[in-house]
């Protein structure tokens, strides 16, 4: 499995992802809203490594600063190449650009291996996963659920360290 960091939404615009979710779901596509584990919520990956130390959190902390950023869920995209995973674009901001540079830098010695390379800067793409395993015979059914061409707007609140390995979260707090 994999270690990530993730950006967390404000209630509307997790709310907002959710009804999209759903509205895939009674589509007939296999949207996030199947998986019902409390750690699954819409979020953006920040960085992903095939592991990460738990001392990162400590490290993180001080980013909490940076929140809430303003952000926009705009079009949808597609990944893969069948089957297709199905998601919302983040549009960047400079300062998500610069959160996403920071966080890079604060995780790499708390990495085995360093990032994953789509995480990397230059080859990131910030996103909101909406369904994963998307046959090709689903795709345009589901693109027209999500691609209403109204941007979700709002924010980004938490920050939190995903373990993979042990398909646990933890989020990011100050120290005290």
């Amino acid at each position: 499995m994999v270690h990530s960091v993730e950006l967390t939404l404000d209630a509307g615009a997790d709310a907002a992802v959710r009804d999209v979710w759903q509205a895939l779901a009674v589509a007939g596509a296999p949207s996030q809203a199947a998986h019902r584990s409390p750690s699954n919520r819409p979020h953006v990956t920040v960085t992903v490594s095939a592991r990460m130390s738990a001392a990162v959190h400590d490290d993180l902390a001080p980013l909490l600063g940076s929140l809430p950023l303003p952000c926009r869920l705009g079009a949808p995209i597609i990944f893969g190449r069948g089957p297709y995973t199905l998601a919302l674009l983040v549009i960047p901001s400079a300062g998500l650009l610069d959160l996403h540079a920071q966080v890079n830098r604060i995780c790499l010695p708390h990495m085995e291996s360093g990032p994953l390379r789509h995480a990397q800067s230059g080859q990131w793409t910030p996103h909101v996963t909406l369904a994963r395993r998307l046959g090709a015979d689903l795709l345009e059914r589901a693109l027209a659920v999500a691609g209403t061409g109204t941007d979700i707007e709002g924010s980004f609140t938490g920050l939190r360290h995903w373990d993979g390995d042990a398909r646990q979260e933890h989020p990011i707090v100050l120290p005290g």
